[in-house]
């Protein structure tokens, strides 16, 4: 199901309670302009989109079941690079209403309390608050990107990661760690198989006159065939949806946050619904939904891509 409305408004429809987990990617800060007014990610300033991040994750917590989990994407940015002053025009995606610049044009990204280049950190700003605000931060995944965005820059690495923050509103909460266990790999299978060859050379009682080098029996390892627990660095591409001109989650960055924090059944929500691929992946995977967004035109498209890719309707309220 989708929320239609800005998602301070829809969240208070949802029950108490009622939601399994929550996978979602808010509007990043001084990114872009959606064409409406107080919208998310274009506060004056880092402190306004943390303190407005920390209102709305609040709201979510309440409708979390108290074993549930939040997985919050997000990525930065640095001080003085392009920004909220860019509008959305007609011709993107087929978008009509063209917002004037001078309309929604903010400070943007030049904050004058950092220097100039200046990384933001918007993401560990948002987690810590978040942190601070309640929610046991539990894990900080690292998604790798193969195929990242090019930058003409010379004075840094090009940056081929962004964060996806793994938030409980419980100290016990449900996860499945099976259930997204990692291959392993048949060279690994082969050597438990014989015994882990984990000898390794010693200088023991080299001062002493020995010989100086004898071998030490370090043991076997032992590998479960099942697969091994998932680490935190996902290699995920990044993949284009046709008829949408903002970046959109892949699938398989979805997929195992769904799979392990949540069962069939369970209700997952987007509170940033954008293309709709969580609430795609979650009726896949034989879970209820709930979407939010703001935009109809985004709303649309991701109801026509959720039917057209699962032969399901689903509702727009």
């Amino acid at each position: 199901m989708i929320l239609l409305g800005d998602v301070r408004d829809t969240l208070r429809t949802v029950a108490d309670g009622s939601v399994q987990c929550v996978v979602t990617s808010p509007p990043y800060w001084g990114l872009r302009d959606y064409g409406h007014d107080g919208q998310i990610g274009l506060e004056q300033t880092p402190d306004e989109y943390v303190a407005e991040m920390v209102a709305v994750f609040r709201e979510i917590r309440r409708v979390l079941a108290d074993d549930g989990v939040l997985w919050l994407n997000l990525g930065d940015s640095y001080n003085g690079s392009g920004g909220n002053h860019q509008p959305h025009h007609k011709n993107d995606a087929g978008f009509q209403g063209k917002i004037g610049a001078e309309k929604h044009k903010g400070q943007g990204r030049n904050i004058s309390e950092l220097k100039p280049k200046d990384l933001v950190g918007i993401p560990w700003r948002v987690a810590f608050a978040l942190q601070a605000d309640g929610w046991w931060l539990r894990q900080d995944i690292i998604w790798h990107k193969p195929n990242p965005m090019p930058e003409p820059v010379t004075d840094r690495c090009t940056k081929a990661h962004e964060y996806m923050f793994m938030l409980t509103k419980s100290a016990r909460y449900y996860f499945d760690n099976k259930a997204i266990k990692e291959p392993i790999a048949e060279s690994s299978l082969k050597r438990a198989e014989y015994g882990w060859d984990c000898d390794r050379p010693s200088t023991k009682n080299a001062s002493m006159g020995g010989e100086g080098i004898h071998v030490e029996k370090m043991g076997t390892r032992f590998v479960n065939p099942d697969g091994r627990n998932k680490r935190s660095v996902w290699t995920v591409p990044t993949r284009p949806f046709k008829g949408a001109h903002f970046a959109t989650f892949p699938p398989q960055l979805i997929e195992p946050c769904i799979l392990a924090t949540s069962r069939e059944g369970d209700t997952v929500l987007d509170p940033f619904f954008g293309a709709g691929t969580t609430g795609l992946v979650a009726q896949r995977h034989n879970r209820r939904w709930i979407g939010c967004e703001l935009n109809p035109e985004y709303a649309k498209l991701a109801e026509e891509r959720i039917i057209k890719e699962t032969n399901l309707f689903t509702e727009t309220v």
